[in-house]
């Protein structure tokens, strides 16, 4: 049986011994996910982020990492495993150069001034910043402040990579890099999990979409299945995607017959229309 990269059992969270932000959260997350987190703002998603990787400790259950139960004496081994890019990059900036800055995450690990230099030099490549190397990040465009905060995360070499909120505030350039990045952590088998309100995006990324509310997991399934519940739209607060939408309309009026598998993009759907023709 296939073992889960992280499980999370029965884990509540609350700020300051209020109510209660995380109500018994169980999930298992597997190698090589693709995952979109959705729900409304307040629902829980980044509380949940920060305490799978380690930032936040939560009050009951247990985080697992490969079998290994987290606990205060081992967190920093979760920190090193489940990397998160912030949706404010500002937030997550530091350093006075993007190559500080790069350099900060892998120097905490303690690797050997080669192995940084080597982590970094591939993360800012990845990231298409080379010649960046000595420019103040504060001073860059939001798109640029983006593909820094991402390197950071990538220099790491985490298994698992947790955006919150990553297309907030990007324009369509700046989405379609994250997009492409996105294709090369799939290649390199990466776990991605992706906070989002963009339905859209998460209906033809993800395979697989969580959907919060209120502090607990209402939903856990593929999109198409979670777009067409209208009772889970209606209490997380969602949207379907236009392009379902379009896609059901054509089935109705008889321009395409219904398929196991919706498409997921417009080439896709347009695959669809020359097949019917």
């Amino acid at each position: 049986m296939k073992q889960p990269i992280l499980k999370i059992t029965d884990l509540s969270y609350s700020y300051d011994n209020h109510e209660k932000i995380l109500k018994d959260v169980n999930l298992d997350i597997f190698e090589r996910e693709k995952i979109a987190v959705l729900g409304a703002n307040g629902s829980g998603k980044s509380t949940f982020f920060l305490n799978i990787n380690g930032v936040l400790i939560h009050e009951t259950g247990d985080i697992y990492y490969r079998d290994t139960k987290i606990d205060k004496k081992n967190r920093n081994e979760l920190r090193k495993r489940v990397g998160i890019v912030f949706q404010d990059a500002d937030n997550q900036i530091i350093a006075s150069t993007v190559l500080a800055e790069v350099s900060f995450g892998p120097m905490n690990l303690k690797l050997s001034k080669e192995k940084v230099k080597e982590q970094v030099y591939e993360a800012l490549d990845y990231m298409n910043l080379i010649g960046f190397e000595e420019r103040p990040p504060h001073y860059l465009s939001g798109g640029e402040k983006k593909r820094v905060s991402i390197a950071d995360i990538i220099a790491m070499k985490p298994e698992v990579i947790i955006f919150d909120e990553p297309t907030a505030s990007l324009d369509p350039l700046n989405q379609q890099m994250l997009e492409e990045v996105l294709k090369k952590l799939e290649k390199e088998g990466k776990t991605v999990l992706i906070s989002t309100h963009d339905v859209d995006f998460a209906y033809r990324w993800a395979e697989r979409i969580l959907v919060f509310s209120k502090g607990e997991i209402i939903a856990d399934a593929p999109p198409d299945e979670i777009f067409q519940n209208d009772e889970i739209i209606k209490a997380a607060n969602l949207k379907r995607p236009v392009l379902l939408d379009i896609y059901e309309m054509l089935v109705n009026k008889k321009f395409l017959k219904a398929e196991n598998s919706y498409p997921k993009t417009i080439d896709e759907l347009y695959g669809l229309l020359s097949k019917s023709n």
